[in-house]
C-alpha cells in the first residue's frame, strides 16, 4: 500500500467516526436500561454503569486496570450485558468478536431490557424448553 500525504487524515476520521458510532450504541444500550444516556460520555464510570446493568460490582472495574484480568473482566461484563437484555451466549461471542456489528443490535433492536436477575430467569426458562 503506497502512503500518500492524506493517508493519516483518513485514518484520524476513520478514528472519531467509529468512537462516535461506539458512543451512539452505549448511548442506546444504557437509554434502553433506564440510565441517562450522557453516562456512555463519562470515561470509567459509563464502565461502572455497563457492570452494573450486567449485574456485576462497580469495583470490578479496579479490576480492568490490573493487565490480562481486565479480558477476563470485560467478557464477563458483556456476558453480564448481554444476558440482561435476554440474549444468550452465541450473542455474547458475537459481541466479542464482531462488536461493531452485534452493539448496533442490541442498543437499536428490539431487544429489552429485562435486568440482570430477570435476564438470567428468561434465560434459564429458555434453556429448560430444549
Amino acid at each position: 500500500m503506497i502512503m500518500t500525504q492524506h493517508t493519516p487524515y483518513f485514518i484520524n476520521v476513520f478514528f472519531i467516526l467509529s468512537m462516535i458510532f461506539l458512543t451512539a450504541c452505549h448511548w442506546g444500550i444504557m437509554v434502553k436500561a433506564g440510565k441517562p444516556g450522557w453516562y456512555s460520555l463519562i470515561p470509567i464510570f459509563n464502565l461502572v454503569i455497563l457492570l452494573e446493568i450486567g449485574g456485576k460490582p462497580g469495583w470490578w472495574v479496579i479490576l480492568m486496570l490490573i493487565p490480562f484480568v481486565n479480558i477476563v473482566v470485560y467478557i464477563l461484563m458483556i456476558d453480564g450485558v448481554s444476558r440482561s437484555f435476554g440474549k444468550d451466549l452465541g450473542f455474547t461471542i458475537a459481541l466479542i468478536c464482531l462488536g461493531f456489528v452485534f452493539l448496533p443490535i442490541l442498543a437499536f433492536g428490539d431487544a429489552e431490557y429485562l435486568g440482570p436477575v430477570k435476564g438470567l430467569e428468561e434465560q434459564r426458562r429458555i434453556e429448560r424448553q430444549f
